[in-house]
């Protein structure tokens, strides 16, 4: 008999209901109760009862947990010392979308090897995550599979949905369930329609097909997610994050009944992919606040212990402290990009 499912597939393996890997690994009370507070504020800063500036802030992709344990104990202590001005987030990247092929985060190949172990990758991601927490670090991640989120969504205070998803159906449901604030950014190309319809539409009321915690197949149907907002990334047509990008983006909020309120990626488009530049943008970005500027409330940077990227070797394991996605700054740039708009942002209060 002539075969006609699964032909295109050459295996099947079970993985563990995200239950199963949550109870293995579980959240401790404490834990919870930062993460709750921690996307309490994040609502907060986006409603404008707090006047913080959140900054959202890491590798652009994590492949070595302990070099990013490293880099969040640098950013805990430099965290502490900002923290009546600044909120700060860290960036806990796990999954890579690709225009073609390449590699596709820690959770797909943790080995970077091309074995995709998922299921060590996702108990590496959630054991990685549990422990910034615990540190009192709120973390950020981007959500590309709505079947992966389940296994680490309790640990996040803000998601972003990327350029390439932006305009999928999917993302924006399941976005619209979310229990953290959820940033939209702007299309590949520039256009920041795409992520006005999303977000009107994740503000909405859903029903989708997902994966229960149980791992049985089930509907989803969401209330509708208040605290999702635009993200600005540049696009092919150039950058998006002066002074007249953001007059614009706060009239077209208003023709649409939002809040102004936008955070700001300083990588991306915004910096011409190159890390060098990415300190443009944020220098502009915190000179248009000091000005009086409010619609602005997060920027993000992608920063690492090393400056650049690498390419993966053909054979043993990439450096720990370097990208091996996008350029990062490096940590010492980092910190004295920070603890300069810090510094005038405290001026600006007095």
């Amino acid at each position: 008999m002539q075969k006609i499912t699964n032909v295109n597939i050459e295996s099947l393996t079970l993985l563990p209901a995200p239950a199963q890997v949550c109870s293995e690994l579980p959240m401790d009370v404490e834990s919870m109760g930062k993460v709750a507070a921690a996307r309490r504020a994040v609502m907060d800063i986006l409603e404008k009862r707090d006047k913080r500036l959140m900054v959202i802030v890491g590798p652009c992709s994590i492949h070595d947990p302990a070099a990013a344990l490293e880099y969040a104990a640098k950013l805990k202590k430099l965290s502490d010392a900002v923290s009546d001005r600044i909120m700060i987030v860290m960036r806990a990247y796990f999954e890579k979308p690709r225009t073609t092929v390449g590699w596709k985060g820690l959770i797909y190949d943790p080995d970077i090897n091309g074995s995709y172990n998922i299921e060590r990758g996702i108990f590496v991601a959630r054991k990685l995550l549990l422990k910034i927490v615990e540190l009192g670090l709120p973390v950020a991640t981007e959500v590309l599979d709505p079947i992966l989120v389940q296994y680490i969504a309790d640990t996040v205070s803000w998601a972003a949905i990327g350029a390439r998803t932006t305009e999928s159906q999917t993302h924006r449901q399941l976005a619209s369930g979310l229990s953290m604030p959820v940033g939209f950014k702007n299309a590949t190309d520039g256009s920041i329609q795409v992520a006005l319809d999303a977000i009107s539409s994740a503000r909405s009321r859903h029903s989708f097909i997902g994966v229960l915690e149980d791992g049985h197949v089930g509907i989803f149907r969401t209330k509708g997610n208040p605290h999702v907002h635009v993200v600005l990334r540049g696009g092919s047509s150039g950058p998006n994050y002066g002074a007249e990008h953001i007059a614009f983006i706060k009239v077209a909020l208003a023709k649409a009944k939002m809040a102004p309120a936008v955070v700001v990626d300083c990588s991306h488009a915004n910096s011409g992919k190159q890390c060098c530049r990415q300190h443009v943008a944020f220098e502009d970005l915190i000179d248009q606040i000091v000005h009086g500027e409010d619609a602005i409330v997060g920027v993000m940077l992608e920063s690492c212990l090393q400056a650049g990227a690498q390419k993966i070797p053909s054979s043993g394991h990439p450096a720990p402290d370097i990208s091996i996605t996008d350029e990062c700054i490096s940590w010492d740039e980092t910190e004295m990009l920070i603890r300069k708009a810090y510094e005038r942002l405290a001026a600006l209060k007095k």
